[in-house]
């Protein structure tokens, strides 16, 4: 990510953000209610968390002895893994579940129990990804690895010809390689690149959260239920796999089809390292909404189908993103800027998966 540094939005303001953020904060003040977490978030909190510790403390206490229930339980804490990520820390992190600095880091600190660093995910996911979103070389989101090429201003492999078939397996392992390998490469290149120190933290602090909450969570997750457990290690190990594969793949499919789809631009700065619209509307041009109607889906992935509305407002709770959706609609088209929306969850996967294939193929694309 060589490039932040010399990157520069647009400073010619056309009044959309102006205006649209008024709007929303005349919503908070007329109605009277918080941006943060209401009793909604803090019940969905509390089941996310059920839903991991529950059947972890059943598998560990074992109360089921047969392969066919653990493996049932083990399924469970994946869905849990990705409730957590997606409903919980997520938006901790984000400081928008509480105007309490500790209740944030705490709950932030849950992606820490589920195998993940909260460090670095700010930095990626806050710093880099909420500021240059679908830019080459500035958004780590869209350069999860080789193997995949999702910007078109990426190098180009022959395998990519193939990414929107294997993509989907490879998913499945995105938390997995959270916890093994990309947390350490990371804080290492944050290191590096002084991004540590911006954060106003230190390397040592940092080296030493990682690697002592690691190995916390391979010790309870791993080697505690080798040791007590009447079953094989490598039975263990498949059951840490399945949870991790469920969690993985939940996490990749909800965060993809809103920014690597077809409808989403990849904006290139020019020679100077400008980029042709101000901070907002690049958010707009880049950022896609996918089944707005479906109220489960919704609930269950944090409101991040309302991608568009997130990084307009990353520090308003996801519980209010539905109603603010419809301000921003209206604000964007009467400013003429896009709204990008898919119907359906599976109108989404299918765009992601039609991108896939054309950024498999040496082809720019506006």
């Amino acid at each position: 990510m060589t490039q932040m540094n010399s990157l520069r939005f647009s400073s010619i303001q056309n009044g959309f953000f102006s205006t649209l953020n008024k709007r929303v904060n005349e919503y908070f003040k007329t109605n009277g209610i918080s941006k943060q977490a209401n009793l909604t978030m803090v019940l969905k909190t509390i089941f996310m968390l059920c839903l991991y510790l529950i059947p972890y403390t059943l598998i560990i206490t074992g109360v089921f002895n047969s392969l066919g229930a653990l493996f049932i339980l083990c399924v469970l804490m994946g869905l849990g893994v990705a409730g957590i990520g997606l409903s919980v820390m997520h938006d901790a992190n984000h400081g928008a579940y509480s105007n309490k600095l500790w209740v944030n880091n705490a709950l932030g600190f849950t992606l820490n129990l589920i195998g993940g660093n909260s460090f670095n995910w700010k930095v990626q996911h806050n710093v880099l990804h909420h500021t240059f979103t679908n830019v080459h070389d500035a958004d780590e989101d869209i350069a999860p690895s080789p193997i995949f090429r999702m910007s078109p201003d990426a190098k180009l492999y022959p395998i990519h010809r193939f990414q929107h078939i294997y993509a989907w397996f490879f998913y499945g392992l995105l938390t997995m390689i959270w916890v093994f390998r990309k947390d350490f490469v990371k804080l290492s290149r944050y290191q590096k690149d002084g991004l540590v120190k911006r954060q106003k933290t230190t390397a040592t602090k940092e080296w030493i959260v990682l690697i002592g909450t690691k190995l916390v969570y391979l010790a309870y997750t791993v080697a505690l239920p080798m040791i007590v457990l009447d079953v094989l290690w490598w039975q263990v190990l498949i059951g840490f796999f399945t949870m991790h594969f469920i969690a993985g793949f939940i996490l990749a499919i909800i965060f993809q089809p809103a920014h690597v789809i077809e409808s989403a631009e990849y904006p290139a700065p020019d020679t100077a390292g400008s980029l042709k619209d101000v901070w907002a509307v690049h958010q707009l041009r880049t950022t896609s909404n996918f089944a707005k109607n479906d109220r489960l889906l919704t609930w269950y992935v944090g409101g991040l189908n309302y991608q568009v509305e997130h990084h307009l407002f990353p520090h308003i709770c996801h519980v209010h993103y539905e109603k603010i959706s419809k301000i921003v609609e209206e604000t964007a088209l009467e400013f003429g800027l896009p709204y990008n929306n898919e119907d359906s969850f599976l109108d989404a996967l299918k765009s992601h998966g039609r991108q896939l294939k054309v950024l498999g193929r040496p082809l720019r694309i506006a």
